[in-house]
């Protein structure tokens, strides 16, 4: 963790050097959760660094609109306008990447309609960003400035079926028991309440401890990523899901986040 936070200090510093407004560090565990939510989509993770962001979609008349639930989609609120359209721009004026120099960025596309209608929908509306998104093939992977993965209603027999796409698909822990490739489930996401007893208060339990710390090592020995949501939102529970090693941490509060992660870094923990 030292290692990342020296790395983002450096990259502002050489922003700062060559006479340009320093760009807000990428934080590369970071998950903006239901970040459609927010009063700026998108650009209010982007401002805090996020290097994830959660986007739920519901096929409307052959449209791909993001909301929470189905009466709140509105025509103006899709996929491309929210999401798509404003990475493209900025990964353009970067150099091509989201953060200059910095990580892929997940966008995290949460399926709550039909599986397999929804996923070829989303297909036809990923083509013409085909040039800044990662291809996922039967024996590869091609990391690019946009990673998009899906959850939700996930097409699992499509997919599979499928030796090159611009999507890869979101596993849960039970998938662990029967590995996948990690070119086609790269990340494996799942709901904390299920597994775990500790909400957040008092210290959080050494058997659960523990738990997690395995769950996580077994994931990374088949090149997954962990996502975990429904986990506690504040610092205490931030600081066991970094020290587990999970790779993104789900919030609702970005800013605080920021600031947790920041004040970790080695200038301000000697």
């Amino acid at each position: 963790m030292k290692t990342i936070v020296w790395g983002l200090a450096l990259l502002s510093a050489a922003w700062t050097a060559a006479g340009d407004t320093a760009p807000p560090a990428p934080l590369p565990c970071a998950h903006a959760h239901n970040d459609y939510e927010h009063q700026r989509p998108l650009l209010d993770a982007l401002d805090c660094g996020f290097c994830s962001v959660e986007a739920d979609v519901w096929l409307v008349d052959g449209q791909l609109l993001v909301a929470h639930n189905r009466s709140q989609t509105r025509k103006e609120r899709s996929l491309q306008s929210l999401y798509l359209d404003p990475l493209r721009e900025r990964v353009k004026k970067n150099g091509g990447r989201v953060y200059p120099g910095g990580p892929s960025v997940t966008l995290l596309i949460d399926f709550k309609t039909d599986a397999t209608t929804t996923y070829r929908a989303l297909n036809e509306i990923l083509k013409p960003y085909e040039t800044i998104l990662t291809a996922f093939h039967s024996n590869r992977t091609e990391t690019n400035a946009i990673t998009v993965i899906i959850s939700g209603n996930r097409p699992l027999e499509l997919m599979q079926s499928e030796p090159d796409r611009l999507a890869a698909y979101d596993g849960r822990l039970a998938d662990l028991e029967v590995p996948a490739s990690p070119h086609y489930m790269p990340l494996i996401s799942d709901n904390w309440t299920t597994h775990f007893q500790w909400r957040g208060r008092g210290p959080l339990p050494e058997g659960e401890r523990e738990k997690l710390k395995q769950l996580v090592a077994k994931a990374h020995q088949q090149g997954k990523r962990v996502r975990l949501w429904a986990a506690p939102d504040l610092p205490a529970a931030w600081r066991e899901l970094l020290a587990a090693g999970v790779d993104l941490i789900n919030t609702d509060d970005m800013d605080g986040f920021r600031r947790f992660f920041l004040d970790r870094s080695p200038s301000k923990t000697k």
